[in-house]
């Protein structure tokens, strides 16, 4: 039946036979509306899939029985970006027209969501906890020390594909002993608890030098020595005063790894004071373990020598490890008579004053050290009660055998550590800022909603002067550009790019540079021999033939010349290269406020010579990145041809068109398959080997998609995958693979055609510009709001992309129109007067 009899016939029968409770509903203007304006519509265009018995995608849009089902907000936010997108009606059916498109799009944001455009609303807010990064910084930030959260707290859960949502920011008891056991490591790492200590000075490894060498003015702080030759090096230290000391040794046993080769050097490590032998030991490869070895000492003043020698055991063994020492230094600590102690480092920073000696006194000096170091770390003033708590606390540990004023103080301070409000974003709103059931955040909360937007750290001092004098909304456009000018800006690329894009998964993704080089090096000897290898291996030794034996060590013989073979490898420094091409390049958009389309498609690239040179690419000289105009039709450029996306989006063993083609979906498009049904076969499992040695992997993804349950969503993700099939698993450029040409053409399902990634790009800059602006602004909203989107975020999104549509894509309109957005902005309100504090509370 041709299609516009069959629309016809609908449109008739939607007007005569509408359902019984929508024409029974007529008091009801909601239904009234949609039975009258929408519904014709729908039946025009989507009833064929989704109405009339039809339930294609388990969506049917004609059985609502009351006003709740049809204010389905699930059901019609999938309906909202599926017909924005194109997706839907499919492009190859009749298609409605702007204004019945504009129509729809309107119901559902003005009746189904019931939006307010004049006053949106900020949408549902969670408690987040400070993640990893968060908590590093911070710590960083408060106390200028460096706690190693990756080694110390578990991996932080992940939402919406960042790990700052506050939904799965969760606390475990497990994570709560972690965090009472930092908030005592970092207090004791950082506070003094004495006012008057040993004095102690640092010897770095890098002043230990051969005789008659100088000591260089600038270089690393550690000095390293090789168990393969024979060396001693000596550093001095002038000693003022006579009395006990200790000298402490610190070094580390390291190596470079060469896989499944060991290394059986041995060498003799000699320690020597005043040229007095005071540890020898003899040392085999420790793997990077530490040691620690401590001498005490009578000395009188003078100048006293360090000394440590390296004597090689054995200079007949293969060199292979590079094994040597790393001497980060010697620690001297002394005299040890009290007489001569002096005040610890950065005491003055936490005590400026000397301490009182009278009770009183010493109470009002607590309560003032507390107060701004709780300020500080609360990111807003502490109330009263809080620090009536936190002081009786220091006085109460400070009171004990062998405390001090400053040890009780330290106590307090590791409680504002271990404190909910500290490990959490507390929120307040401001006063008389009520407007329906919305407020204002009030100023701290809005310092800290920035600077974790922007830097993952904690507000700084300018931040918290403005929001202490209410003057940080007024001068918001001035901050936020100074806020981006800042080095702590590139948290910001690194957190948010490293996760939008996976990048920060480059350097462990698991990819096999041998089989990779092998899919595009075909060897039938190889293969022979493997099979050869794989049959005689299932046999017992004992029962094997002398010529199996003979087989089987052929086999190897040829797995041996293979390996040797040189090949691409995925390198560390190559990982690490690339992670930083994908960093530079947005950092660089962001920072000169260029379009962000030329995240998909631009002329240039960063790069060093490694990476250049892996690439394929003629230019580029040194181990520094730089910016690098591309030459004239170069298929690089934009993140999709970045190493990071290609080798992320990969099987260890060769590309994966589908994780490829999901990739683009979920985060270039915005537009992510449903997961896919259980039990799916993997695509090597589509047809046999022999089978599958005489397809491409167009032709092997078109076999596997065969069932018609597959094939919806292999329509959509096969070809952006395939288009991107001539760069490999790790991210060179190829023309073939298994000895078949790569065909990288295709056609999108909402029907654009492209030959190649070079005309896909274009594609994607030009007639699926909108779905990348809605895409990005929705990803990087989800990563300043710390939640995920739902239905009242629409009037949000939809009026940030109209800025990007207008500044031509720049990130400057999309950041500013975040940071002064309803839900950036604003917090939803319960109760008459706000919400309480985690005091009140």
């Amino acid at each position: 039946m041709p299609r516009f009899v069959k629309c016809f016939i609908n449109a008739v029968a939607c007007s005569c036979a509408l359902p019984a409770i929508l024409l029974a509903a007529d008091g009801d203007s909601f239904f009234r509306e949609f039975s009258d304006d929408i519904q014709p519509v729908l039946d025009i265009y989507c009833y064929d899939c989704h109405g009339y018995g039809s339930e294609k995608g388990g969506v049917v849009l004609d059985e609502f029985d009351n006003a709740m089902e049809l204010r389905d907000h699930g059901l019609w936010l999938r309906a909202l970006k599926n017909l924005r997108s194109g997706l839907m009606p499919p492009s190859d059916e009749l298609q409605p027209t702007e204004a019945e498109r504009d129509e729809i799009l309107s119901w559902i944001k003005s009746k189904v969501f019931q939006l307010n455009p004049a006053n949106p609303d900020p949408g549902r807010q969670v408690l987040r906890r400070l993640n990893r990064v968060e908590y590093r910084n911070t710590i960083r930030d408060l106390l200028d020390y460096d706690y190693d959260t990756d080694a110390e707290f578990p991996a932080d859960d992940t939402g919406h594909g960042f790990d700052n949502m506050g939904d799965v920011l969760t606390i475990s008891p497990m994570l709560l002993e972690k965090y009472l056991d930092a908030a005592q490591q970092i207090v004791a790492a950082t506070v003094p608890t004495r006012s008057r200590v040993v004095a102690e000075k640092q010897l770095p490894g890098r002043e230990f030098v051969e005789a008659g060498q100088s000591v260089p003015r600038k270089g690393a702080w550690n000095r390293e020595l090789s168990y393969y030759e024979p060396i001693s090096l000596t550093a001095e230290r002038q000693i003022d005063l006579a009395g006990t000391y200790e000298v402490e040794w610190d070094l580390m046993a390291i190596e470079t790894y060469v896989n499944n080769v060991f290394d059986q050097n041995r060498c003799r490590l000699v320690l020597k004071l005043d040229d007095e032998v005071v540890l020898e030991r003899e040392f085999a490869r420790e793997g990077w373990k530490s040691f620690s070895f401590v001498q005490t000492r009578e000395w009188e003043p003078g100048l006293h020598r360090f000394t440590v020698e390296v004597v090689p055991l054995t200079p007949e063994a293969d060199k292979v490890r590079d094994l040597r020492f790393r001497l980060h230094g010697v620690s001297l600590r002394g005299p040890y008579a009290p007489e001569h102690f002096v005040e610890p480092k950065d005491y003055r920073e936490f005590f400026p004053r000397d301490v009182p000696g009278d009770p009183e006194g010493r109470r009002a000096y607590a309560r003032e050290r507390i107060e701004a170091f709780a300020k500080r770390a609360f990111r807003r003033p502490v109330d009263d009660y809080t620090l009536d708590r936190l002081v009786a606390l220091a006085e109460h540990a400070s009171s004990g055998e062998d405390a001090t004023f400053e040890s009780g103080v330290a106590q307090a301070y590791a409680a504002v550590l271990a404190s909910p409000r500290f490990l959490f974003r507390e929120e307040e709103i401001a006063g008389d800022s009520m407007q329906g059931d919305s407020a204002l955040v009030d100023e701290w909360a809005l310092a800290s909603r920035l600077s974790y937007f922007f830097w993952s750290t904690m507000p700084d001092e300018t931040l918290f002067d403005l929001a202490e004098r209410g003057l940080l909304r007024a001068q918001l456009k001035q901050q936020v550009k100074r806020m981006l000018a800042d080095e702590k800006a590139s948290a910001l690329v690194e957190n948010f790019v490293g996760q939008w894009l996976q990048a920060r998964d480059i350097g462990e993704v698991p990819i096999s540079d041998f089989a990779v080089w092998l899919r595009e090096n075909p060897n039938p000897e190889l293969d022979r021999a493997r099979a050869t290898y794989e049959r005689i291996r299932d046999i017992r030794m004992e029962d094997r033939t002398s010529e199996e034996e003979a087989q089987l060590e052929h086999a190897r013989s040829i797995y041996r010349a293979a390996f040797r073979i040189p090949k691409p490898e995925l390198s560390r420094d190559i990982r690490e290269a690339m992670l930083e091409e994908s960093e530079s390049v947005f950092e660089y958009i962001l920072q000169d406020d260029r379009s962000i389309l030329e995240l998909l498609k631009s002329d240039y690239t960063y790069l060093n010579e490694d990476l250049a040179s892996h690439y394929g690419i003629d230019g580029v000289v040194g181990k520094e990145m730089r910016r690098f105009d591309l030459p004239e039709g170069s298929v690089r450029g934009g993140v999709l041809t970045q190493g990071t996306v290609l080798a992320v989006t990969s099987n260890p063993t060769r590309t994966s068109p589908v994780k490829r083609g999901v990739f683009i979906l979920d985060n270039i498009l915005g537009t992510p398959p449903p997961p896919p049904p259980p039990n799916i076969p993997s695509l090597e499992d589509a047809a046999s080997p022999d089978e599958l040695k005489a397809l491409s992997l167009r032709e092997t993804l078109a076999l596997h998609a065969e069932k018609s349950t597959c094939r919806s969503c292999h329509n959509r993700m096969d070809p952006l995958g395939l288009a991107l099939e001539n760069f490999n698993a790790m991210g060179r450029w190829r023309e073939a693979e298994m000895d078949m040409p790569i065909e990288p053409e295709g056609k999108l399902i909402t029907g654009e055609v492209f030959n190649d990634i070079r005309e896909l790009k274009e594609v994607l800059v030009t007639e699926r510009r909108d779905d990348f602006y809605y895409c990005f602004t929705e990803k990087m909203l989800t990563y300043a709001l710390g939640r995920g989107l739902d239905y009242y975020d629409v009037e949000t999104v939809d009026r940030l992309v109209d800025r990007l549509r207008e500044s031509g894509g720049k990130p400057s309109a999309l950041i500013y129109g975040i940071i002064e957005s309803a839900p950036f902005q604003k917090r939803r309100v319960t109760s008459q007067d706000g919400s309480k504090s985690f005091a009140e509370r």
